[in-house]
């Protein structure tokens, strides 16, 4: 896979080739990259992962990757192998780079992984072995005594939780061998953020590029939190969430919000990677509010497309909610809220010089509608041939409508209509949607893009002749929940891609994570789940918008407290298989009159054995003999075990006494007829009561969708739901129909 940095560069920021390596060059996105061969101290003959999403077009497509194949990515022949534990919820990407020599101890294939209470690890990414690690938190790297991290409820949210460290995915400069994060601390009452440049052998701080340096920047405006004319940028409401873009010799950093608290604005810092010199600061409402750039933490995405004009690229993101005045000729001046941004970084200097607004701007981002253009990360397509655009970028946000834009005239902002290659649906239709809303983005390979969005699909579209296809050619039969996993793809060349991908949505009940496998010519085929063994290969306590790093026949996959190792399983005699979960009829319920409680298994020859006080049973509980009655409040749980076979999970029903019904539903709009989409909450009179419902006319069941927050009706809908409240019987079905006419 690509390697993203040249092996070195001069301080005017001129890209040169030195005696001391040799490598290939590789055309993507108007960037011309090395494949680094043989640098003094870091060997590089594996692909290595240095950057967020792989590259710095944020493709997400490792299409050097030799060893995983879907022929043996399966639950005989693959699975978890070991585990790193460390001191925090990991929401950046690990990065990894091979054949590093420290001093002394030998030479490693190196994973980095950051983590939310201001650690960095380096481990041996062969074995759980830690090499090293670094802490902000302490004098030699700059903090001041007792400093700690930032405790979430010191910016109102629950986002990031329990602590705020290192949030956005770091990067490395493998021809310096520096690693550069920010850390965000609270030291003696007082917020401060701090770019770090370390080395990547010791963790130590690079003092010869006067690191660290502690963040600071204002601009010209009249903005929330302005004073006097100039605008600041402010260490405790800014979250460094996109990840870390390192382009010719300077290191820029994006910041959006904490949950819309602040004030707060949009902002991206440049800094010399050399010197941590500042050379650079953007802010995208200078004299508005909000139009964070945080893109679930994606990477800044950036091309170099005319190196004689424009010799040190250009960079491009998507901003949320937020102030809006842009227009021809864009300037640093103007509010760029719900944006696709290009920006000019001649020097350093992010400059703004185009942007594309959708046409219903005003409607996604009034009335707290909150559907953020900025939810979803910027993809960078390869080139294109032909009479159409050869430069294009791909986005979509939480509105769930495809932008396929043409990076080269970006196409501005008409409130009737959107000037852009392609859309889907194209404005102004407010039907035909093909994805739900995207909290991640896309990934590409081999003519094709993957979007897996929340409450939707795996999704993949063909990219062919400078078009995507108007819906998608295959999509799994798995859904994932809110926020939907970030694709990545691991590939040799054109043959054998695997779509990998993290389901995290029972991040809020501190639920597992589920590493996934599709194959990528057609996503409808499930290659592995580690839920199909979840024994053996629970990846850890999920934790939102994180995304696997896939490299050498190996995937990394970060969660709370940990980081997992999933590869091959050769060596090892095939696992045997695991007893069938037993299944309790009726399932949980509320009851009124005793109750007869069935268990039975699927698999043959099983022994079955349960308790009822809640406790986990094991082969000395209770042996299953025959139904069991249940008279007052009780929690049964079961095993079965079978010869040749691991016990099963534990299958778990409790049943309540019943102290009355719950009380119906209400909807908030009432049903009726609309000439504008309507945002429906639900909710419930009886106190603890959880809400299940459907939107295609069928009966919910406590199966069907929970209801944890308003939800968007954009064409004409039947919304049915039922309430279950602990102790009471489960409500009636409520129903309202709303008739959108837009």
């Amino acid at each position: 896979m690509s390697d993203p940095r040249l092996c070195r560069r001069n301080h005017a920021t001129r890209l040169l080739r030195p005696p001391t390596c040799r490598g290939r060059r590789v055309a993507w996105a108007g960037v011309t990259l090395f494949i680094v061969v043989c640098c003094p101290r870091f060997a590089a003959a594996q692909p290595s992962v240095v950057t967020a999403h792989y590259d710095v077009a944020r493709t997400g497509q490792n299409t050097n990757e030799t060893i995983l194949t879907p022929t043996n990515v399966n639950q005989g022949q693959f699975g978890k192998v070991f585990s790193y534990a460390v001191d925090g919820y990991v929401y950046a990407q690990p990065l990894y780079l091979p054949g590093v020599t420290l001093s002394g101890r030998g030479t490693y294939n190196v994973l980095f992984v950051a983590t939310e209470h201001d650690s960095v690890y380096a481990f041996d990414a062969d074995s759980n072995t830690m090499l090293w690690q670094a802490t902000l938190l302490d004098a030699t790297h700059g903090a001041a005594p007792g400093a700690t991290t930032v405790p979430n409820s010191d910016v109102n949210t629950g986002d990031i939780v329990p602590e705020i460290g290192i949030t956005g995915t770091p990067v490395i400069d493998p021809a310096t061998g520096t690693l550069y994060v920010v850390g965000k601390t609270k030291e003696n009452g007082r917020y401060v953020q701090r770019l770090h440049a370390l080395d990547i052998t010791t963790g130590a701080e690079r003092i010869e590029f006067k690191s660290p340096v502690e963040l600071q920047a204002s601009v010209p405006g009249s903005g929330s939190g302005s004073s006097g004319g100039t605008l600041p940028w402010d260490p405790q409401w800014e979250n460094q969430r996109a990840g870390l873009l390192l382009l010719n010799g300077i290191v820029y950093v994006g910041f959006g919000a904490h949950g819309d608290n602040g004030p707060y604005h949009g902002w991206i810092l440049a800094y010399n990677a050399t010197s941590l010199q500042q050379t650079g600061a953007f802010c995208s409402t200078p004299n508005g509010s909000g139009s964070g750039i945080w893109m679930a933490g994606s990477g800044l995405a950036a091309d170099m497309v005319d190196p004689v004009n424009q010799p040190d690229g250009r960079l491009f993101v998507a901003t949320g909610n937020g102030s809006f005045d842009a227009a021809p000729p864009y300037s640093n001046r103007m509010d760029y809220g719900d944006d696709l941004v290009r920006l000019d970084l001649t020097h350093g200097v992010p400059t703004a010089t185009d942007s594309f607004t959708p046409f219903n701007q005003q409607y996604l981002t009034a009335n707290d509608n909150d559907l953020d253009t900025g939810s979803g990360g910027v993809l960078l397509l390869p080139d294109q041939s032909g009479g159409g655009p050869q430069h294009l970028l791909i986005q979509a946000g939480k509105e769930g409508r495809i932008f396929l834009v043409d990076r080269d005239n970006m196409g501005g902002y008409n409130p009737s209509q959107d000037a852009i290659a392609q859309e889907i649906p194209a404005a102004p239709a407010m039907t035909g949607y093909q994805i739900s809303g995207v909290w991640g983005m896309p990934a590409y390979w081999n003519g094709n893009v993957y979007f897996w969005a929340s409450q939707d699909s795996l999704k993949a579209f063909s990219f062919a002749n400078g078009l995507l296809s108007s819906t998608p050619t295959s999509q799994s039969a798995e859904v994932s929940g809110y926020p939907g996993p970030t694709p990545t793809v691991s590939a040799n060349g054109n043959a054998n891609g695997i779509v990998w991908t993290i389901e995290s949505s029972a991040y809020h009940t501190q639920g597992s994570a589920i590493l996934m496998a599709h194959d990528a010519l057609n996503v409808a085929t499930l290659l592995y789940s580690s839920n199909q063994n979840p024994s053996r290969d629970n990846p850890g306590m999920a934790v939102k918008f994180t995304v696997p790093t896939v490299t050498n026949g190996k995937v990394y996959v970060g969660a709370a407290y940990q980081v997992s190792v999933f590869g091959g399983l050769s060596g090892q005699p095939p696992p045997p298989p695991q007893t069938a979960t037993p299944v309790l009829s009726p399932g949980s319920e509320t009851f009124s009159s005793a109750i007869q409680v069935t268990i039975t298994d699927g698999t043959q020859g099983a022994t079955i054995y349960y308790t009822t006080d809640g406790s986990t049973p094991t082969t000395s509980s209770t042996q299953y003999a025959g139904s069991i009655t249940v008279t007052t409040t009780e929690t049964v749980n079961a095993i079965a075990t079978a010869p040749g076979y691991t016990p099963s999970a534990v299958a778990s029903a409790t049943y309540t006494l019943s102290q009355g019904q719950t009380a119906p539903p209400t909807f908030s709009p009432a049903g009726g007829s609309y000439l504008l989409p309507q945002h429906v909450s639900i909710s419930d009179a009886s106190p603890g009561a959880t809400i299940y419902y459907t939107t295609d006319g069928s009966t919910p069941t406590t199966s069907s969708i929970q209801y944890t927050g308003a939800f968007w009706i954009f064409t004409t809908t039947t919304v049915q739901a039922i309430a279950v409240a602990p102790g009471w019987s489960e409500s009636s079905v409520a129903s309202a129909t709303y008739n959108v006419l837009f």
